[in-house]
């Protein structure tokens, strides 16, 4: 018998190897897991626990300025926290003991939203996308659904909605890596459109604008936002096959402070706080919500404590995704929101 071992633990090795995904990194560090058709680009995370409790100290701060409000923490896990191999481990910092660090310093009045088991338990559905840095929009109706159970609200089953394709979709990891893997591997991108629910959207667009400034050696670009007024907006927005900007069907994307008006009458009036991630979810709720306002943490010119009052917001819900969460231009842009003065230009850095 003993002969027969090492022949054994050859074929072992040999099987392990041929069932192991290929995994390399490429440029600024991004991960790509498997080849051909069914590549994935991962973007690495880099832990900063000093920023992860600064975020849940400006998520605690919006309690004690909103005692009214409910105040929800969502924690958005990225793909690298589900889809990168044991073998790549080294690469990225681990996100589950990040997030778990934010979510346990929440104040006791302040409800988490611990969607990482959700989207666990659906790992093997397209919950994120191969090829862009986001989720899925699938994703975001299963942690859609977490909070609606956690906000004790009315939440559609997906067969209420219409799926909607945008065929051979290429998105940001593409731009990222520059690996040409990417490229040639499109997918389908894939998001639901809520049936039978009456809505309307207004928006204000923030537009970036930039001019040089100063006399030779000591010239420096300045930037500013500008805001336009109110209008009336289509919330979906139609992208045609192959358009690397897809995830935009929301919103048209991240340059909006939106407001959705629903059907619904039950006095519930949401604030979303977020980042690009948080694009997917509004969708979701028009039939949880009277009224949606969707703030992103990089664009908005109002006062926030003013437009609390004024939209007489009842649910204020932080959802960020893990990357943002530990960057302290996101705490500084929320601590930002309470004090500044309503104005339709901004200076940004």
């Amino acid at each position: 018998m003993k002969r027969y071992i090492p022949t054994i633990l050859l074929l072992l090795s040999v099987t392990l190897l041929m069932t192991a995904q290929p995994v390399r990194r490429v440029r600024s560090g991004i991960i790509l897991v498997d080849t051909g058709k069914t590549v994935r680009a991962i973007e690495p995370y880099k832990a900063n626990y000093e920023n992860g409790t600064a975020y849940a100290g400006i998520v605690n701060k919006y309690k004690r300025m909103f005692p009214e409000a409910n105040v929800y923490c969502m924690v958005i896990p990225n793909a690298v926290a589900f889809y990168c191999p044991d073998t790549a481990q080294a690469w990225t910092d681990a996100e589950l003991p990040a997030i778990r660090n934010i979510l346990s310093q929440l104040s006791a009045d302040v409800k988490p939203v611990e969607i990482f088991d959700t989207l666990q338990a659906h790992v093997e559905e397209p919950i994120y996308s191969r090829t862009d840095h986001h989720w899925a929009p699938l994703g975001a109706y299963y942690a859609a659904q977490t909070f609606a159970k956690v906000a004790d609200v009315d939440f559609k089953d997906l067969s209420d909605y219409e799926p909607r394709v945008i065929h051979d979709y290429v998105g940001s990891m593409w731009t990222f890596s520059r690996d040409r893997a990417v490229k040639e591997a499109p997918e389908d991108f894939v998001y639901y459109v809520p049936r039978d629910i009456n809505y309307s959207a207004t928006r204000i667009i923030y537009k970036k604008v930039s001019k040089r400034v100063g006399r030779k050696r000591h010239r420096r670009t300045i930037s500013w936002l500008t805001a336009s007024e109110p209008e009336s907006f289509s919330f979906f927005r139609d992208y045609e096959d192959g358009n690397s900007a897809a995830y935009c069907v929301f919103m048209g994307g991240d340059l909006n402070t939106t407001s959705v008006v629903t059907q619904i009458r039950n006095g519930r009036r949401l604030l979303i706080l977020k980042d690009s991630y948080g694009n997917a979810l509004p969708s979701n709720l028009f039939s949880s919500f009277e009224e949606i306002h969707v703030v992103d943490c990089r664009y908005f010119l109002q006062n926030m404590i003013d437009f609390v009052k004024t939209h007489g917001i009842t649910d204020i819900l932080f959802a960020n995704n893990l990357i943002h969460a530990s960057s302290p231009k996101t705490v500084q842009a929320y601590e930002r929101y309470l004090t500044q003065k309503r104005t339709n230009s901004h200076e940004i850095q």
